[in-house]
């Protein structure tokens, strides 16, 4: 299901592209600006089985993005000037920003000398947990379980079920069908409680996966010495903020910021949401990152900026570069609006 929605996405900005199409809607669907949204950036992987790769680009297509953006002369800012910019209302000339999620060491390692080349600036949101080590990527652990075997015995509610693991095809069925059971859980327990099983099952040490992916605080603390990295907070766990009671979300993003806070010796002015769709981040959290004194905060719902968006700097959408669609020819499109505003149905702002 997931091949096939990604197929239609394909297939959909290939339309929008040779239609020309999005030369049309750009007046109307670019609005003033993008934030982009990253994860991983790191050279391409040869394995087969790659559930995850959605959330990593290469090197190289990070700089055509930047590439694209420099030929339109859109201005490359940080978080501080994106807020500014909506803040005053000042657009005469548009404007995109770079954030980076979770805080992975090929952020540091790739990301930043591509970025340097265009003097542009970028945000990293830092999952505290992650920066300590002990944190619980659950997802990344996912892979790895189904990477090493044949076959996943895993109890879902009352069932005991063999899945097949047999090929990369079959690895992806399994992958999908375990990933949207572990999301779906009631709680961030129960989550915890059934990935911390399987990787005990199939032998994977999440917090080696973690140290081995992430930052540790000694290079979050280096790389925030670059004058183009902004670091913002992302949670201590990476949870779904919208599954935990009200005080407890609270204190979730508090202890984050806090605990960069502390690290680096500066204020935290800048938040993305784990996970930030519609199921992990509503009303309430945008309510709790203003109370928190926090100038903006990044959800993952597809949009554009528009001046209205000044009005709601807690629940910021983004584009998302992904990587199940590296193509440059596709930039264009994305630039233009047409793509967020076709999956949003035409509305310029979703902050409900």
């Amino acid at each position: 299901m997931k091949q096939l929605r990604n197929n239609v996405i394909r297939a959909g900005l290939g339309a929008l592209y040779f239609s020309g199409a999005h030369h049309l809607l750009r007046p109307l669907l670019s609005g003033v600006g993008a934030i982009f949204m990253l994860h991983h950036v790191r050279p391409a992987r040869e394995a087969a089985f790659q559930p995850n790769r959605h959330l990593e680009v290469t090197p190289e297509f990070l700089r055509a993005t930047l590439c694209h953006l420099r030929s339109r002369d859109i201005d490359i800012v940080s978080m501080d000037e994106l807020h500014e910019r909506l803040v005053q209302g000042r657009f005469d000339r548009r404007f995109a920003a770079f954030t980076l999620d979770d805080g992975y060491r090929d952020n540091l390692d790739y990301a930043l000398p591509v970025l340097r080349e265009f003097d542009a600036p970028l945000a990293v949101y830092v999952a505290s947990d992650f920066a300590e080590g002990t944190g619980r990527l659950w997802w990344a652990a996912l892979e790895a379980v189904i990477a090493k075997t044949e076959q996943v015995d895993v109890r879902v509610g009352h069932s005991a079920l063999r899945l097949d693991a047999t090929t990369p095809a079959a690895k992806q069925a399994t992958f999908d069908r375990l990933h949207d059971w572990l999301r779906a859980l009631p709680g961030e327990h129960d989550l915890a409680r059934e990935i911390e099983a399987l990787c005990t099952t199939y032998d994977v040490d999440m917090e080696a996966l973690c140290r081995s992916l992430c930052l540790s605080w000694a290079e979050v603390k280096s790389f925030a010495a670059d004058p183009l990295v902004t670091i913002g907070a992302h949670s201590v766990s990476h949870c779904n903020l919208a599954k935990l009671a009200e005080d407890v979300a609270a204190q979730e993003i508090a202890t984050s910021r806090a605990r960069i806070e502390q690290a680096l010796q500066r204020p935290v002015l800048h938040l993305a949401y784990p996970y930030g769709d519609r199921e992990a981040a509503g009303m309430r959290e945008f309510g709790l990152a203003a109370t928190a004194g926090f100038k903006t905060a990044v959800t993952t719902r597809p949009g554009m900026l528009f001046a209205d968006n000044a009005a709601h700097m807690t629940a910021l959408p983004r584009v998302s570069l992904n990587g199940n669609y590296q193509d440059a020819r596709i930039l264009p499109v994305l630039t233009s609006g047409a793509a967020t505003a076709m999956w949003n149905g035409f509305r310029r702002i979703a902050a409900a």
